[in-house]
């Protein structure tokens, strides 16, 4: 048995497939009912799970330790994106961001450690590119994913002399509806700025969307996105992190190189072509 969190879409929802497809039986969490039904089929059973609701939490645990399956992985896959700049993203979107794509998915680990203890089986996390490179206004995102990162390094060094092994993936464009979530959180924060914050920041977000778009419809599948993730958990000798698309892997290949000021220059000509202004640069206010 094997529990995926975040399955109503994207590469959640691939994940549950794939793993199913592969003969186990899995638990796929989901937010709404309808999402549950659109998923359900032979090996993926739906089970409401809102990785901030602690009673959902705790069900998924009690129908885990009621099932006579060991349960083999626990893949934490929730997550959300949400874009702005450090100075003008609210304290409560700062802690939403938190709240679903760090705490949720420690309260989710640590309520199924027990039963991955006694399976020996394996924690998969699912990261991003933003777990080692934060761009201009994903200050909160990448805030979470580096934090993810650590959290699974230390779990990972925690759990080895028991047999849980802990694994990370790091995809970096992929073909899902949470990019165009993301725009939509993104105008929206946008439109709450202040007149001298949209004066600093106003062209920096429009390339920002743009170049979100350009990213997720340039990425890989979610199909084949659902496969590394299916290696990840069913590896026998898994590697600590594995990446997703050929952009994650030359990008974090480029953290391990390059100092950081010719880094920001990469990042930033990367990101030049999608201003709207001919400089391609935002405003220094």
């Amino acid at each position: 048995m094997i529990v995926v969190t975040g399955a109503s879409t994207g590469m959640g929802a691939a994940s549950a497939r794939e793993l199913a497809g592969r003969g186990f039986h899995v638990l796929a969490g989901v937010r709404r009912e309808r999402d549950g039904e659109a998923l359900r089929a032979d090996g993926v059973e739906p089970v409401l799970l809102d990785i901030t609701d602690s009673a959902q939490i705790a069900a998924l645990a009690a129908r885990v330790d009621a099932d006579p399956r060991p349960l083999l992985a626990l893949v934490n896959n929730a997550g959300i994106a949400v874009n702005a700049p450090v100075e003008a993203l609210p304290m409560d979107e700062w802690r939403r961001q938190f709240d679903v794509n760090l705490f949720g998915h420690i309260e989710v680990t640590q309520a199924l450690l027990p039963a991955l203890l006694r399976s020996r089986g394996r924690v998969v996390n699912i990261s991003s590119i933003g777990g080692k490179v934060a761009l201009a206004t994903y200050g909160a995102y990448a805030g979470t994913k580096f934090a993810l990162e650590a959290v699974s390094d230390a779990l990972r060094r925690e759990l080895a002399p028991h047999g849980v092994q802990v694994v990370v993936v790091e995809p970096g464009g992929v073909q899902t509806e949470m990019a165009a979530r993301g725009v939509e959180t993104a105008t929206r924060l946008a439109s709450g700025m202040s007149a001298a914050q949209r004066e600093r920041y106003g062209a920096l977000m429009q390339a920002v969307m743009s170049h979100a778009a350009a990213f997720t419809a340039g990425g890989v599948s979610a199909g084949a996105a659902a496969r590394v993730i299916a290696r990840a958990v069913t590896d026998r000798r898994p590697r600590t992190r594995y990446t997703i698309g050929r952009d994650a892997a030359v990008m974090t290949r480029l953290t391990r190189v390059l100092p950081d000021r010719v880094l920001d220059r990469v990042v930033a000509a990367d990101l030049r072509k999608h201003f709207p202004s001919s400089e391609g640069v935002p405003s220094r206010g």
